[in-house]
């Protein structure tokens, strides 16, 4: 059965070397083991790996686990910082590793484009530039630099994304306010953290009319949707009680929960069970989050391969074709 990983990082050390030089309030640090993490001021973000600069290391991981093609994104903090020179050159810098490596494995390698989401201009150039080199979608994080997705800054972006119907993958980051929550001590950034800044960006969609705005999208929500899909009667009573007034968007939240995609790495079977309760197995992609600490290729091989047929077939790779027209 054919395994499409929607869900998987990569840095080049060209990016890496931008940040650590002019990264502003993102540093690079040295862990109590002698290994490099990237810091938000002193919130931990991102734990480079081996496996996040080497493609070779990539294709015999993916051998060894079963995996047949990977869709490789630029993970937090992706670009956004060091002034609008220093946004572009990161993403360039990425997105042009990652032509590279589809160029060089092109039967097992596609990408999604990273793109400067604080210059409009600018992103939407990169856009063109990237899409024309073969990327298959956009990478963006749920906040950009604490700013909500659904701010209308960024409607130029979005809507040239609209206008090629791109799949659009949104990957949580330290959420605003995360050191005033304490969220470095113990790495709750990423374990508590990131499940809100996703939630919250995708219920600011649902509430705000995002979806009616932008039909064409194909929107994946990581990790499972955060907690999405737990909180679907709350969106439904919140929205019962919402003056008419005040509506805006056009149809019911559970409806908008069925149109976002989303993807298998929770952990748990029973989160993944659930998940497809709400919204449907047509709607669950598999991902790994490799090469992070926390990556679960085991768990989803294993959680997928416990479904029925038609629905692992789903989640493995039908829905991924069919999103990303491979």
């Amino acid at each position: 059965m054919t395994v499409i990983d929607v869900h998987t990082h990569a840095y080049t050390r060209d990016w890496y070397e931008i940040l650590r030089k002019q990264g502003g309030e993102y540093n690079i640090q040295v862990r109590p083991d002698g290994k490099e993490e990237i810091f938000k001021k002193d919130t931990p973000v991102a734990f480079p790996q081996p496996g996040h600069f080497d493609y070779d290391l990539r294709i015999k991981q993916m051998d060894a686990t079963g995996i047949d093609v990977s869709i490789v994104s630029l993970t937090c903090p992706n670009v956004y910082w060091g002034g609008e020179e220093i946004s572009c050159a990161a993403a360039v810098a990425s997105n042009d590793s990652m032509v590279e490596a589809q160029n060089k494995y092109p039967d097992r390698i596609r990408w999604y484009t990273s793109l400067p989401w604080e210059y409009p201009e600018k992103a939407v150039e990169e856009l063109e530039r990237t899409v024309a080199l073969g990327a298959s979608g956009v990478m963006v994080l749920a906040n950009i630099a604490g700013r909500s997705l659904t701010d209308p800054f960024f409607a130029p972006i979005w809507q040239a994304i609209d206008d090629k119907a791109l799949p659009v993958l949104v990957h949580p980051t330290d959420p605003p306010g995360a050191l005033d929550m304490d969220m470095g001590s113990y790495d709750l950034s990423w374990s508590v953290g990131f499940m809100f800044d996703t939630t919250l960006c995708f219920t600011r969609m649902i509430f705000d009319g995002f979806f009616d705005k932008y039909p064409n999208m194909k929107l994946i929500a990581s990790h499972g949707g955060g907690t999405l899909p737990y909180l679907v009667g709350r969106f439904e009573k919140g929205d019962e009680v919402e003056l008419a007034e005040r509506r805006v968007m056009k149809h019911k939240p559970t409806d908008y929960l069925k149109h976002i995609y989303y993807d298998c790495i929770n952990y748990d079977p029973r989160a993944m069970h659930y998940l497809m309760s709400i919204v449907g197995p047509d709607r669950v992609m598999f991902g790994t989050d490799w090469p992070h600490q926390v990556f679960d290729t085991p768990g989803a091989m294993k959680h997928t391969a416990e479904l029925p047929a038609d629905q692992s077939k789903l989640i493995r790779s039908e829905t991924a074709i069919k999103v990303f027209n491979l």
